[in-house]
């Protein structure tokens, strides 16, 4: 517990925020004071809910745009209260009772009470407001996001317990039994593994119980949504105990079957761990940053599914166990589930590209030519970075030695490649001649002759490196005249 927390009661909440965690609360309550001023006058109660109120109590940022609200006040009662105020508002979410507002900077979503229920067959809830805020907390996924600060008066609203749970006992639970939370929205199940890993919480005996008595329940989640979830869940700085979750309660059976099939597979390169314990190492070792700071996901997907192919690739010869072309048939295979789980064309494109590249380094110890490292890095393309990533991530073995003789080639490689780059410009890698130049000087229009004569002159700058142009015209003209003969 840090320094800020450590006067906190172990058994009761206090009553209100301790003095020393408002600092980090106050510039969101300079900025929603004046709507809690306008909620007290018509006769509502505003609270701050959800992960701003967890987030606070952990010390952790506070968010600098979105703040969720809750309130007694129905939707129409929101908007007549945000009138004069907001600078904009949205109403797409009326009908679950949220209304959205803009003031300056900061963004609201304000809803009303919710005593929500789910049928059995439906992704979608029956809304049902209420005026009690202990029936909206009671609803939501787990304890530690059951926790609301009143306005303007900062009083703690937790009737179940949360920051007991979040600061002592480090436990993930739910405010309802886990069975009636997880068949309401079965998608909190896979939330769940985010939250673990995340915020090193360790499930709870019922939570993990429920989980696997509902993990088929899974199938009425639309795929959009158990993309995205898995998106956050890749992005947590270490995200093994969710994955671990994942498989260990039966739930990657249900959207990402490849994850729990790795698991019967020995790998006889990393003697130590099967393919899947492999696999969430590598996971977990990947530390590229996107352009927001967070783990790079595309690189995160792609240590997640490199391996995929092995299960199907397994053989056995000499004594030995081996999974040739697991990266092809890993490809498609990665292919097939991103595109199950509705990935964007470019998105999944760059993932099986990176898990069919990535045994590529491997064949470096042979010796590899110019024209060798030119290749490799035309076909990684803008993947380079991201594939140097997987590579050096994809060495999880025990052998020091071995570890250490991998990192140093792979030194070498990416010393040959600035080498190269800054020579011959492989960033922007092309033919010495383009489309205009080979058809004004064969005197031919465009048609395929122009597209094979550009491949012909690429592969000899791959092979070569740059010719120039007055060679360049040399070769295309014995090229031109062999086809003709």
């Amino acid at each position: 517990m840090s320094p800020a927390h450590e006067h906190l009661p172990v058994n009761t909440p206090p009553a209100t925020i301790p003095e020393p965690l408002r600092p980090a609360l106050q510039p969101v309550l300079d900025d929603v004071a004046p709507l809690a001023e306008r909620f007290t006058a018509a006769g509502h109660r505003l609270y701050l809910v959800g992960g701003v109120v967890r987030d606070l109590l952990l010390g952790s940022p506070l968010p600098d745009v979105d703040i969720d609200l809750t309130t007694d006040a129905l939707p129409e009662q929101t908007k007549a209260i945000l009138r004069g105020w907001a600078d904009a508002v949205w109403t797409q979410g009326e009908r679950f009772g949220t209304i959205g507002a803009k003031q300056g900077d900061r963004e609201f979503e304000i809803t009303t009470h919710r005593a929500e229920a789910y049928r059995p067959d439906s992704r979608k809830p029956d809304v049902e407001f209420s005026d009690a805020i202990e029936a909206d907390l009671s609803r939501r996924d787990f304890t530690v996001n059951a926790m609301a600060l009143s306005l303007p008066d900062l009083e703690l609203v937790d009737p179940f317990d949360g920051m007991v749970d979040l600061l002592v006992h480090r436990r993930l639970r739910t405010p309802l039994a886990p069975e009636e939370s997880f068949s309401d929205d079965p998608l909190r199940m896979l939330r769940a593994a985010r939250f673990l890993a995340g915020y090193g919480l360790v499930p709870d005996g019922e939570l993990i119980a429920a989980v696997k008595a509902l993990a088929p329940r899974l199938e009425i989640v639309a795929p959009e949504r158990l993309r995205l979830e898995l998106d956050k869940l890749m992005v947590v700085e270490d995200p093994s105990a969710g994955l671990w979750f994942l498989v260990d309660t039966g739930l990657a059976q249900e959207f990402l079957p490849e994850l729990p099939a790795m698991r019967l597979e020995q790998d006889p390169i990393h003697h130590h761990k099967d393919v899947l314990a492999h696999t969430i190492a590598v996971v977990a070792k990947t530390r590229r940053l996107d352009l927001e700071g967070r783990p790079n996901k595309r690189v995160r997907l792609a240590a997640l599914l490199h391996d995929v192919g092995k299960p199907k690739t397994r053989s056995f010869a000499n004594g030995g166990v081996s999974f040739h072309h697991h990266e092809v048939v890993g490809a498609r295979m990665a292919r097939e589930r991103l595109t199950a789980l509705r990935y964007p064309n470019d998105e999944t494109d760059d993932i099986v590209q990176l898990v069919y590249l990535h045994l590529r380094f491997h064949t470096y110890a042979m010796g590899w030519t110019d024209a060798a490292v030119r290749r490799f890095v035309r076909d990684a393309g803008a993947l380079l970075p991201e594939l140097i990533e997987l590579t050096r991530c994809d060495c999880t073995t025990r052998n020091q030695r071995k570890a250490e003789r991998l990192s140093r080639r792979m030194d070498e490689l990416e010393e040959r490649i600035a080498v190269l780059q800054e020579q011959e410009e492989l960033a922007a890698m092309r033919p010495d001649l383009d489309g205009t130049q080979v058809m004004a000087h064969l005197g031919v229009e465009p048609g395929r002759w122009v597209g094979e004569a550009l491949d012909h002159l690429l592969q000899l700058r791959l092979d070569e490196g740059p010719l120039g142009e007055e060679e360049a015209y040399r070769r295309l003209d014995q090229w031109w005249a062999a086809r003709e003969g």
